[in-house]
């Protein structure tokens, strides 16, 4: 069995049902983090309805608050989230913001790891995750 992520007529996605389930459990924890929807629609009938543009908000957001971790197990546990969603954008024809200005809620409290990191080289980092998620590209079925 697998769910199908569309946008318009467009098949985006169509991972098995234990994939799309563990997907869907995670936007809803980025909705919550971010506070900010994702656009992609409730799955009803093994099909879900992306709005292209709530999804291009959501995904430049997603990408500037990746961005800014400086957090080495929150970087882990993120990673493989965003490389699937920027699949899902660049197969949806999403241009996506990668030199995000910064991520909009800052509640004044950080996350930080000890010992503290050096920040990120932003061209490896991009160039990193571009490359983790067009490899990624390759086992996400349409």
């Amino acid at each position: 069995m697998s769910q199908y992520y569309e946008m318009a007529e467009q098949t985006l996605s169509n991972p098995s049902n234990g994939a799309s389930r563990l997907f869907l459990r995670q936007v809803a924890l980025y909705e919550a983090e971010l506070d900010l929807v994702s656009g992609i629609g409730p799955m009803e009938a093994d099909e879900c309805q992306i709005d292209p543009a709530d999804f291009k908000a959501f995904v430049d957001t997603l990408l500037a608050r990746h961005r800014e971790i400086n957090h080495a197990v929150m970087i882990a546990l993120s990673e493989g989230f965003v490389a699937t969603v920027l699949v899902l954008a660049e197969r949806a024809g999403i241009a996506v913001d990668w030199n995000p200005t910064g991520f909009a809620a800052d509640d004044g409290l950080r996350d930080i790891q000890l010992p503290n990191p050096p920040p990120p080289d932003h061209e490896a980092w991009s160039a990193d995750l571009r490359r983790k998620s067009h490899e990624l590209d390759r086992f996400m079925t349409r």
